[in-house]
């Protein structure tokens, strides 16, 4: 039965290309061969035919590939599964001549989330959790997977001493998950650094990294010594806002054995319309990304500079922190700038009310600027020290900066501040 273990084939024609050529073309036609078409096409089946009864037969025990139900495996997933494969690891494999790396598509980028803890935990086991990351996975930890027995430990994974000493502590631990950057104040979390502190305790414990912000353009974890690397599919992958999805890459056959029994017994598949709108945003990535990194860079220097904000949060900022370990674990820094306004949280609001231009609404990685105000929108029910604990001030913005023109979305910025 097809497990889309083929993904890995195709990274392996490409090898020696460059990242564009890789978006361009891994994945492309594999999975048509009878009737090759330009752009990989949509196979909107729920199931599919079988010649024979042997065929059938064969199928069903994996002794050939091929296709028996969609929610097991479907050709248009298949070729988003084998790009994002090329993309994520194909840098990994060089050095790595005999490893495999596998890709599964999921149908959101929680389902990618909840897949990669369900294949490394069970009932009794702890999880290291990075203690800012998104609000359905910090619910998912606390509130429903503890339920089944999953313990997490909250841990600030920025702070090295404070990974040593969870891991310390927990040295069972299944597996670690964090993002880097963090969401909204960009912190980092110095990944090959993360990995021989927790592997030097428990070589057995996986290195979980959800890369939505930075993509595999920016930032390949699986290169730094990490074992699971995730994104929302609905970010900057898919890049125009119009499809909710995920994947997951991995370099371990066990956990992609795990992940694939989670997509079949659960259903967490993705619809092909979805993978085809993916692998369509796909190609694109890099000529994108190089946009959304040089706007952010030049919006986050003018609000640096500005009267009315009290603090700019983008590690391309000399001031960021982690500026130099950014510029050593990315290639560039980014599409999302946060800052403060000193106005606080009136001052927010009037800056969501007044801006043009930027879209007020949640998400991020979309061509189009997006902006909110996490303590009136995203974060208004959160109580304030919870808030705080995540560096969401009252007067914090958030901005997901997109493909426009340069002079535009600063104008924009200007103007709207000015009646702050």
């Amino acid at each position: 039965m097809e497990d889309s273990k083929s993904s890995d084939f195709v990274a392996q024609f490409y090898l020696d290309c460059g990242f564009a050529t890789r978006a361009l073309h891994a994945g492309e036609h594999v999975s048509q061969p009878h009737t090759p078409a330009h752009t990989t096409p949509i196979y909107q089946s729920s199931t599919f035919i079988f010649q024979s009864a042997d065929e059938g037969a064969r199928i069903f025990k994996g002794e050939v590939p091929g296709y028996v139900y969609t929610r097991m495996g479907n050709p248009t997933v298949l070729a988003l599964e084998a790009k994002i494969n090329a993309l994520e690891g194909a840098q990994w494999k060089l050095t790595h001549p005999e490893g495999r790396v596998s890709t599964l598509a999921f149908s959101s980028g929680m389902a990618a989330i909840s897949a990669s803890i369900m294949a490394c935990a069970s009932a009794g086991d702890t999880i290291l959790l990075g203690n800012v990351v998104y609000g359905a996975t910090e619910h998912l930890c606390s509130q429903l997977l503890s339920r089944y027995g999953v313990r997490t430990v909250e841990v600030h994974t920025p702070d090295l001493k404070a990974v040593a000493a969870a891991i310390q502590a927990n040295p069972k631990a299944k597996a670690i998950m964090f993002e880097t950057p963090t969401n909204p104040t960009l912190e980092i979390t110095d990944v090959a650094a993360l990995c021989k502190i927790v592997k030097g305790v428990n070589p057995d414990c996986y290195v979980i990294v959800d890369n939505t912000f930075a993509t595999p353009y920016l930032q390949r974890p699986l290169e730094l010594g990490a074992d699971i690397v995730l994104h929302s599919t609905t970010k900057y992958i898919g890049g125009h806002g119009t499809v909710v999805g995920g994947v997951v890459t991995t370099h371990c056959d066990r956990i992609k054995d795990e992940l694939y029994k989670v997509i079949k017994d659960i259903g967490s598949s993705p619809s092909p319309f979805d993978a085809w709108l993916v692998n369509v945003g796909v190609k694109t990535l890099p000529a994108r990304i190089d946009r959304h990194c040089a706007n952010a860079l030049a919006i986050a220097r003018f609000l640096s500079e500005h009267a009315k904000v009290a603090r700019v949060f983008y590690p391309g900022l000399p001031s960021h922190p982690q500026h130099e370990l950014a510029k050593r674990q990315m290639a560039q820094f980014g599409g999302i700038v946060s800052f403060e306004l000193k106005g606080g949280f009136d001052a927010g609001k009037k800056l969501m009310d007044a801006i043009r231009i930027f879209t007020l609404a949640v998400s991020l990685g979309c061509v189009d600027s997006l902006i909110q105000h996490p303590a009136s929108m995203t974060h208004a029910s959160v109580p304030p020290d919870k808030r705080l604990k995540g560096g969401i001030t009252d007067g914090l913005v958030r901005i997901s900066v997109g493909i426009e023109d340069q002079a535009d979305l600063i104008k924009a910025l200007d103007q709207a501040l000015a009646g702050v």
